[in-house]
């Protein structure tokens, strides 16, 4: 008896050295933990693109607007930009070939109107760069746009784990681009 509960003991002991010490983060020079890379699979895709929606629809209920829904229109548009604002290694709304974001939706068969456009290049997860987006009043006006009703969203990660995000919205049936801010 004493010899298995010997051994029982020394077995729990062996397993509690052999579990994961707790990891301390690296800080970086200012003294704060160094962001963790995130990298993004093929299979995360759909799980990715509807914690965004999720995330979107509960600012945009916050705020009195109504829901947004996933376009595959504009899930195209935005992956497309996405990859082409890494080729050409900056964030910006136009296409290496001059294409505007309009020009994009209408690419891909969307019929309805660009009601804005966000970007980013970061090393951040989704719900960051939303949370950064929220923060620029540019950004956060269209996100929360009460004529949205369609959202596309994707990005682009380069080896080295930079990701090249691209968030799109748009209102169905209507045509052509009205700024967010214009008078009417």
């Amino acid at each position: 008896m004493k010899r298995s509960t010997f051994l029982l003991g020394a077995a729990a002991l062996a397993l509690t050295a052999c579990a994961a010490a707790p990891t301390t983060p690296t800080l970086g020079p200012d003294g704060k933990p160094l962001p963790r890379l995130y990298r993004i699979r093929a299979a995360d895709t759909a799980r990715i693109q509807f914690r965004m929606l999720d995330a979107v629809n509960a600012l945009r209920q916050a705020a009195g607007a109504p829901a947004v829904e996933l376009n595959a229109r504009l899930n195209a548009a935005a992956a497309t930009h996405a990859r082409d604002m890494s080729i050409q290694n900056r964030p910006w709304h136009f296409g290496s070939d001059g294409s505007s974001p309009i020009t994009r939706i209408q690419r891909s068969g969307y019929t309805g109107r660009l009601v804005g456009e966000a970007i980013s290049e970061t090393y951040e997860t989704e719900l960051e760069t939303l949370g950064a987006w929220m923060e620029a009043p540019n950004t956060r006006t269209v996100i929360l746009d009460p004529t949205a009703r369609d959202m596309g969203f994707s990005w682009f990660q380069e080896d080295n784990g930079k990701i090249w995000w691209n968030l799109i919205l748009g209102a169905p049936g209507e045509s052509g681009f009205i700024p967010v801010n214009a008078p009417f």
